[in-house]
């Protein structure tokens, strides 16, 4: 893990998406941000990573979400957001899951 990775901790709901924003689009930037401790994600909290990734590009830098929780990949399929994200661990994820 990089000094610029954010590792989220618990619920990436409305609430804690408000708590969250001003660390994520901070100076200096998050480059990665650690998924791998998230048990609930729901629409506000993907808008915030959808922010920060828009964000980042916008700055002409990489953002990556990284460990990917079962969470947070049963919210990025259903919502079919993975693409977006450019997620390959989301992906890879998938296609593991489906040859079990």
């Amino acid at each position: 893990m990089s000094a610029n990775t954010l590792r989220i901790e618990g619920e990436l709901t409305i609430f804690r998406a408000m708590e969250l924003k001003p660390v994520i689009l901070a100076t200096p930037p998050v480059t990665e941000i650690d998924l791998s401790g998230v048990t609930d994600l729901d629409s506000a909290g993907v808008q915030l990573l959808m922010l920060a990734k828009k964000t980042a590009q916008a700055q002409g830098r990489d953002l990556k979400l990284i460990a990917h929780s079962p969470a947070v990949i049963e919210v990025f399929e259903l919502l079919n957001v993975a693409a977006y994200f450019g997620d390959h661990l989301v992906m890879d994820s998938r296609t593991s899951a489906s040859r079990s």
